[in-house]
């Protein structure tokens, strides 16, 4: 696939390399799932979602993509990645935000064009922790899942905020996380959770589709009765899932070293 294009000034930067390398090679049985089609086995529901961060959610999808009875769709997705410390992807989700278009392309350089924070000044205040530093902060986002460039805007909330009972954060499968309420042609909350594996660490991402944020607060169905998410749109996030956390695998821990300090 062509990449999207860069500017000069994108050119001249360190992280340049990244987005020239060739992607990350997606896992084989990654790839049998994606094919094989839907799986039979279902995301674990939003009202169970504090089994997800605890690790109990076994009786449930892990890896794969479908459509619920209620018609909601989903995406289940594990990822190994070596050498990567939980702080890492603490700083990363931050990070990407701000600065040069160019850190979103890095992650994903055939479909990833640019994500924008609403509150810049917040992510780069060093006085703000960094595992706080996408809390209530949207990111404006122009990317490619399948279906054309599509803008997209992610409101990433405080963990309580989405629901979670947040003295699972911390624990032995819930080393940190971020969450989030997309708006776009198909609203959806989306997880993802790390905790140390072998010598790195497991990230584990849930996409609940069809899901949207109530005034007051509550994750709620948001599709109409009788009205199911098309299972095109769910396989298609998986593969984007699949592509571009393989790909942020593969230079992360070289990349947090370089400019961890370059917010």
């Amino acid at each position: 696939m062509r990449k999207v294009g860069v500017s000069k000034e994108e050119l001249t930067l360190s992280y340049f390399k990244y987005y020239e390398k060739e992607l990350a090679e997606i896992p084989q049985k990654k790839i049998d799932i994606l094919n094989a089609g839907a799986s039979e086995r279902s995301i674990v529901p939003l009202g169970e979602r504090n089994s997800y961060l605890s690790g109990k959610d076994s009786d449930y999808c892990q890896i794969g993509y479908g459509t619920n009875p209620d018609g909601m769709g989903f995406v289940c997705n594990e990822t190994y990645m070596s050498g990567v410390a939980p702080e890492m992807l603490d700083w990363w989700f931050p990070w990407h935000s701000v600065g040069s278009d160019l850190r979103y392309k890095i992650w994903d350089p055939e479909d990833h064009y640019f994500a924008r924070a609403d509150r810049a000044d917040y992510v780069v205040d060093p006085s703000v922790p960094i595992n706080q530093k996408t809390w209530n902060v949207s990111h404006y986002i122009l990317e490619d899942t399948g279906f054309g460039p599509d803008f997209i805007k992610l409101n990433f909330k405080r963990p309580r905020d989405f629901g979670y009972d947040e003295s699972l954060i911390g624990t032995e499968k819930c080393a940190s996380m971020v969450c989030a309420i997309g708006e776009g042609n198909c609203a959806a909350a989306m997880t993802h959770k790390w905790y140390p594996h072998k010598d790195g660490v497991m990230l584990c991402s849930r996409f609940w589709i069809g899901v949207k944020m109530s005034e007051s607060g509550k994750l709620i169905k948001g599709l109409p009765d009788g009205i199911s998410v098309p299972e095109q749109v769910s396989k298609n996030l998986y593969a984007h899932n699949i592509k571009e956390f393989t790909n942020l695998a593969s230079f992360l821990p070289q990349l947090y070293y370089d400019n961890k300090d370059n917010f």
